[in-house]
């Protein structure tokens, strides 16, 4: 029987046109770096980034609503430090707590997506 043995990439939405928004925050606040789409794709717009172990893809929607509940959790080594940055880009944050082994809290991005950043502890 087949089986499912890693994830290749997340995927969250994004309205149309907001591009720019997407790569000033996860490419100059997170620290990612941009891929090129393939040519096929990028004719539909959005965008795709690359850290060490991630590969997050943003792909737009025209009936966009932002994930508010659903989120992708990613390792961070600093969450206090990456949430005040959040905070100075006057992002929605929560407020810090602690939770199986981990600091966490989460940022909701320009678009209104939530994202958990957890700090193992």
């Amino acid at each position: 029987m087949p089986r499912v043995s890693s994830i290749d990439h997340v995927q969250l939405a994004m309205p149309p046109g907001t591009e720019d928004q997407v790569r000033e925050f996860y490419v100059g606040v997170l620290g990612l770096t941009e891929v090129p789409k393939p040519p096929e794709l990028a004719k539909r717009g959005g965008a795709w980034f690359e850290g060490p172990n991630i590969k997050l893809h943003l792909g737009v929607e025209q009936e966009f609503r932002p994930a508010r509940k659903a989120h992708v959790g990613f390792i961070v080594d600093n969450v206090t430090e990456l949430v005040d940055l959040c905070r100075a880009q006057n992002l929605e944050t929560t407020n810090i707590n602690e939770v199986d082994g981990y600091h966490r809290a989460h940022v909701f991005d320009p678009l209104g997506n939530r994202l958990e950043f957890m700090e193992p502890t």
